[in-house]
């Protein structure tokens, strides 16, 4: 089974105000983790997904895709916390940006999410806001600890969310200690200069970007247990790095376009999937893959990417609609 841990959420995303000039708040089931795991689903694995869900309305709004998609909730009780929300603003390219207001997914213990995994693991996906907050990152560590003893390849994406940290030093520490674990980290280009400049930036010269991702790729790498490391530059494409080799990856077109709300989470299950039906979603498999294979797999996760941004919101392709692309070629 692949199990994501991490959070899920309600986005809240503006419509355009009307003639009496009232801003329309529309409900989208969400969060990084939560739409990977959906993503994941619907591309054929046997996926758990591993986060509180409230007994609220909107929890049981987000319990129904989960149910759709064929995803197991593993904390099987609900909780009383209401529903994590995300207020999502767009700028004039339809990038998102979001602010939180977190309560249910919060609402673990340490014992709750151990006793919760399955006895097998392949994959364990963590990242989101699992190193956000000192006392939830101790608790997701053990976690990622536990799922490694029972044989999973360990994979993260941080989706770095400056406006949710207090303390960015403490939050790279955290985060540095999750870097330490994992095999295969995905980034997106904006985490990384968020990383570089401890705060969110949209845009910097294109020479001081190639320098950040390519000092970032090179810590990445140098980590104990990191193989494998891919970084998105949203409608530039996707590159991924090995110490065998690295390949760039054009954007799938996303026509008619929606917006880009999920677009790394389904690249990433894209990603994964491919990789676990050649055999590599393995420590010591991924760190010989060369710029043939890596590229293989990020056209593959490229597709799923391109398809979820034909729609508003997150909503992944099943893996039908990925084959019927691919048989194309």
């Amino acid at each position: 089974m692949f199990v994501v841990g991490g959070e899920s959420l309600i986005d809240l995303i503006a419509e355009p105000t009307g003639p009496d000039g009232a801003i329309k708040l529309v409900a989208h089931q969400g969060g990084s983790p939560y739409n990977c795991a959906i993503a994941l689903s619907k591309l054929g694995n046997a996926t758990g997904f591993l986060c509180p869900i409230s007994h609220d309305t909107l929890g049981s709004y987000l319990i129904g895709p989960l149910a759709e998609a064929g995803v197991t909730p593993l904390l099987k009780e609900r909780v009383a916390d209401y529903t994590t929300l995300a207020v999502v603003t767009f700028d004039e390219r339809r990038s998102a940006s979001y602010g939180f207001y977190r309560h249910a997914d919060r609402a673990f213990t340490r014992e709750g999410l151990i006793a919760a995994l399955p006895a097998e693991i392949e994959v364990f996906q963590v990242g989101g806001f699992c190193p956000i907050e000192p006392e939830d990152a101790a608790v997701w560590l053990d976690v990622v600890r536990e799922a490694a003893r029972r044989g999973a390849t360990l994979t993260m994406d941080p989706n770095v969310r400056p406006s949710l940290v207090a303390d960015f030093a403490g939050y790279k520490a955290r985060l540095s200690q999750f870097l330490d674990l994992v095999h295969l980290v995905k980034v997106s280009h904006e985490d990384l200069m968020a990383l570089e400049k401890n705060e969110a930036v949209k845009d910097l010269p294109a020479d001081e970007i190639e320098a950040i991702v390519e000092k970032y790729v090179t810590d990445f790498l140098s980590r104990p247990y990191c193989e494998l490391v891919i970084v998105t530059f949203g409608e530039n494409g996707s590159r991924a790095y090995t110490r065998a080799g690295r390949a760039t990856q054009p954007v799938y077109p996303a026509i008619p376009f929606g917006d880009t709300v999920g677009a790394g989470d389904s690249l990433m299950a894209g990603v994964l999937t491919q990789l676990s039906e050649t055999g590599a979603l393995r420590p010591g498999e991924l760190k010989g893959l060369g710029a043939d294979a890596l590229a293989t797999m990020l056209h593959f996760g490229s597709v799923v990417a391109g398809i979820n941004c034909q729609r508003v919101g997150c909503v992944p392709p099943t893996r039908a609609e990925v084959d019927a692309v691919l048989t194309k070629r």
